[in-house]
């Protein structure tokens, strides 16, 4: 039974490899390696633990299947990074793979693997969601703070292995493709404060606010008096912390709290919401700008950056990389589309001044988040535990490659409460900038 596993894999790596043509090869769990394309090298591996990793994926292939077996470990990487690893094949190829190989073909190969007793599945760090849990759901039906909290409440330290250090979990912005993480980061942030032209005496409300970044750049740099809101009881404990040591009690004040729950209608001068929209999930969208312009001055500004889909007939309906994605990183997790963003501000109350895409951007960020979470992955195992590392590997791995090819996209939008008359604003564009 073993030769004619063996023999069925070796087959499956051919025609698969003919197909996918990677520079990378494959090692099979009698340790033979095999080429996943014309002349590649083998200087990077994937490593197949057993025959029922075969078997799982002939009989359930998809991204779901393929995040299990690399949480679990049963599908490994040997001599590089899932980034470096992704980065040997052509992505298009490979998100299509299952469209170019022969259905019957591989169906005769799995013959050996479906006498096969079926593997145990291991326990992961997952969010298994039912409908009562309440993704896709309105507010009411929604566990909002279990979903934050699965996500970041991992570990401060965790997240401090792959982060600059301020903490910024989100996009940075690169003036050019050379400059370091931390002055990427530190232009983002800028440039948020200065798209919402903010002035000393000024309120900020700083939706999702974090590890504070946003925060006390904003109180530092523009003295502004801030008020940030999370979901997250870690990032809350590390950013009150943060606002303690620097001095900026008197005008940062940090709470456990839903945004929407805030009262004080007319209050901030400015809102921003950095990467927190895509965990509102759509059947709460509306509520989320009305709630932003109830809080909103009269031509108060709001800053949204969000990831997004890149639109399309199909564009809100699920994938399945959305349902890997919120079982085992995102819960509750879901992504707009810049049109739709766009809209749902106009038709809600707010005058759309600046709409920017960021997309080669977030490629870069990605990228440096990998090559530190590589540097440092034995100190992440010891904080996260080895199969949340994996994952968080392939996840910035996968959306990388989604930014590179332009799958998934992230927009910078900057809207003003709407209100007759004079907007009050500089004529020229370049203003936002300087």
């Amino acid at each position: 039974m073993t030769d004619k596993t063996l023999e069925a894999a070796r087959r499956i790596v051919a025609h698969v490899a003919d197909r996918l043509q990677a520079d990378l090869s494959i090692r099979l769990w009698n340790g033979e390696v095999l080429p996943l394309g014309p002349n590649a090298r083998d200087d990077i591996q994937l490593t197949v633990a057993h025959p029922g990793v075969v078997r799982r994926l002939l009989l359930k292939p998809g991204i779901m299947t393929l995040f299990e077996l690399v949480a679990s470990g049963e599908l490994g990487i040997e001599g590089g990074s899932p980034m470096e690893a992704a980065d040997r094949w052509d992505h298009g190829r490979a998100v299509h793979l299952a469209k170019r190989v022969d259905k019957l073909f591989l169906a005769r190969q799995a013959v050996p693997f479906l006498t096969m007793k079926e593997d145990r599945v291991r326990p992961l760090p997952a969010f298994d969601a039912t409908g009562e849990d309440g993704i896709g759901a309105a507010r009411k039906g929604r566990k909002d703070q279990d979903f934050i909290q699965f996500h970041y409440d991992v570990s401060n330290d965790f997240y401090g292995l792959f982060l600059d250090p301020r903490m910024v979990y989100s996009s940075a912005y690169f003036t050019d493709a050379n400059v370091s993480l931390e002055e990427a980061q530190a232009e983002k942030l800028d440039r948020i404060c200065k798209k919402l032209r903010l002035k000393p005496g000024q309120k900020l409300l700083d939706i999702g606010c974090g590890w504070a970044g946003l925060a006390c750049w904003a109180a530092q740099n523009y003295g502004v008096e801030v008020h940030g809101v999370t979901l997250s009881q870690a990032q809350l404990d590390y950013g009150r912390a943060r606002v303690e040591r620097l001095g900026l009690s008197d005008r940062i004040t940090l709470e456990l709290r839903d945004y929407r729950d805030i009262d004080g209608a007319n209050t901030y001068d400015a809102v921003s919401q950095v990467e927190m929209f895509e965990h509102v999930g759509f059947a709460n969208h509306e509520r989320h700008f009305e709630t932003v312009l109830t809080l909103l001055k009269p031509r108060g500004l709001y800053f949204h950056q969000a990831s997004v889909r890149r639109g399309g007939r199909d564009a809100l309906k699920p994938t399945a990389t959305t349902a890997a994605i919120t079982r085992f990183i995102f819960p509750g997790g879901e992504l707009d589309t810049i049109g739709m963003t766009v809209t749902n501000m106009g038709r809600l109350g707010f005058e759309v001044l600046d709409v920017e895409d960021m997309r080669e951007h977030f490629e870069l960020t990605l990228r440096h988040w990998c090559r530190r979470l590589a540097d440092n992955r034995a100190q992440a195992i010891i904080e996260a535990g080895e199969a949340r590392t994996r994952l968080w590997e392939i996840y910035f791995a996968l959306f990388a490659k989604g930014f590179e090819r332009g799958a998934v996209l992230v927009y910078q939008t900057v809207g003003q409460k709407r209100r007759p008359g004079a907007s009050g604003l500089p004529l020229d564009r370049a203003s936002l900038y300087n």
